[in-house]
């Protein structure tokens, strides 16, 4: 089975058997929460020259490295469109004016020419209630190439303004995961998976950022739909504390209301991450 990766920028991952760890604590700063695209597309090139070929799942550690993922579904092979499922508790395509960001990159996912559609299951974050319609990208829901899965919040604005199509509403992380599940029977198109573990009761694990619904069974299920199509993955939302030296950093992460990290709980909640990402992984090898 192709070894993980991990991207070890704020020690947050724990050790996982025969990963290849590229320490990038000195970028820290530089990429956490957002960065310019030259930031970003410098960081790209080197890890296409770092990352060995034909990897496992890739953790990025903390949500804050969320935009990590547009570079590595650029790079996969595109023999063939592909499908992208994003679990996350918030739908990651808000309007960021400064470069990308945790919370803007699936808008330039949904841009690729090789990405077929995106999907962002278990959102249940107020970033898609009417009250903040206008900071999320609607040109990808309107082209009918991004879909939001939303639980528990009201997006009958969407219907309004002609988006109904790319809006699912469910009232429980088990209608959402039925219907999920449902759609992948008899399916055969490939797919890229993209977990941030705030989409995650906190009872499951505990983030740097406000969390969702469901529950680590609920993702093991959606996991098993897609056996024999991933063609890649990577795993984000481990939990690690960090004080921003720049300013417009800690800034946004305060307008976001970026809860802060109890001190005295951080060891504990990073080893019960640790513990799901080992059965993240093993039910990720299997189903490949």
């Amino acid at each position: 089975m192709a070894a993980p990766v991990v991207l070890d920028f704020d020690r947050s991952v724990g050790a996982l058997p025969g990963a290849t760890v590229l320490d990038l604590a000195d970028r820290q700063e530089a990429i956490r929460f957002g960065c310019s695209l030259r930031t970003l597309r410098a960081l790209a090139v080197e890890l296409d020259a770092r990352l060995p070929r034909g990897h496992g799942t890739v953790f990025l550690g903390s949500g804050d490295y969320h935009h990590l993922s547009w570079p590595l579904i650029e790079r996969r092979p595109a023999r063939v469109p592909f499908d992208v499922v994003v679990f996350d508790n918030h739908p990651d395509n808000m309007r960021f004016p400064f470069g990308v960001h945790c919370g803007s990159w699936v808008r330039k996912v949904a841009l690729l020419p090789h990405v077929g559609h995106v999907h962002v299951l278990g959102i249940g974050s107020a970033d898609v209630s009417r009250a903040h319609a206008w900071e999320n990208y609607l040109a990808p829901l309107r082209r009918r190439r991004l879909t939001y899965w939303t639980i528990g919040v009201d997006t009958r604005w969407a219907t309004r303004w002609g988006l109904g199509h790319a809006f699912l509403a469910f009232d429980t992380p088990a209608a959402l995961l039925d219907r999920f599940v449902d759609e992948q029977r008899g399916a055969s198109h490939p797919l890229y998976l993209s977990i941030d573990k705030d989409v995650l009761d906190p009872a499951i694990a505990r983030t740097n950022w406000d969390q969702g619904r469901l529950l680590d069974t609920d993702l093991f299920a959606a996991i098993d739909a897609m056996h024999g199509r991933l063609i890649g993955s990577d795993i984000t939302g481990d939990v690690s504390a960090y004080r921003y030296s720049t300013w417009w950093k800690r800034k946004l992460s305060a307008l976001d209301e970026q809860p802060a990290i109890d001190a005295g709980q951080l060891a504990a909640w990073q080893a019960q991450q640790h513990a799901l990402n080992l059965r993240l992984l093993e039910r990720l090898d299997a189903a490949r």
